[in-house]
């Protein structure tokens, strides 16, 4: 059976197969509560609140939703009265199932955003061939990726960059994420360089609710 992949908005994405569904880093800049109706889980790379909207998130968890994310963002969650027994710390190297899925978590720290910014954990997440990076470069280890989710405006990226790792990373297709910052033409721009000389054909750029089938 094939997978929907759906964009939400910024670097929200959603997985759908069958009765399976998961949810990759629903933030502020997020559509929610949409990206959450029916959700059984939730994989959150970080603590910024771009990646993280923590209300909503937490009453999903109330409502039965399940969360793997790193330890600072339990710790944030269960703060804001999300109950314990449903977010799970993750840490890279390990693999788990959620919301029907298989995941491996990789990766350890965000970007450097600057040498005065103290950088956080940020835990990328490979899901049955299509990565989430998160806020880095995450290493897929080896692993085959047909899809990449790739940031493409950050204050911790530069274009040059995003093209050496998707070169890296030497995925099937390329589906652009993380982009609120970015007029229109700045997207167009990212797009097509990332088209040119990323390796990967043209980059799939898909508007809040849309989706492809994987």
């Amino acid at each position: 059976m094939s997978i929907r992949l759906t964009r939400w908005g910024h670097a929200c994405i959603r997985l759908d197969r069958g009765t399976d569904r998961l949810v990759i880093d629903p933030g502020v800049f997020s559509e929610l509560p949409g990206a959450l109706d029916g959700v059984e889980a939730v994989l959150v790379t970080h603590e910024h609140p771009d990646h993280l909207a923590t209300e909503p998130v937490v009453e999903a968890v109330q409502g039965g939703v399940q969360v793997w994310a790193p330890q600072a963002v339990v710790d944030a969650l269960v703060g804001a009265g999300a109950p314990a027994d449903r977010v799970h710390a993750v840490r890279a190297g390990e693999t788990f199932g959620a919301g029907g899925f298989e995941v491996a978590a990789l990766g350890e720290w965000h970007a450097l955003v600057h040498e005065d910014v103290p950088r956080i954990h940020n835990v990328g997440y490979l899901v049955e061939g299509i990565l989430h990076p998160g806020d880095a470069y995450v290493d897929p280890a080896g692993a085959d990726v047909a899809v990449l989710c790739t940031p493409i405006g950050a204050p911790w990226l530069k274009l040059g960059e995003v093209v050496d790792y998707v070169r890296s990373v030497g995925p099937d297709r390329v589906v652009v994420v993380h982009d609120a910052l970015l007029s229109a033409i700045g997207q167009g721009m990212a797009n097509g360089l990332l088209g040119r000389l990323g390796g990967a054909g043209e980059p799939i750029s898909l508007d809040p609710g849309e989706g492809i089938d994987l």
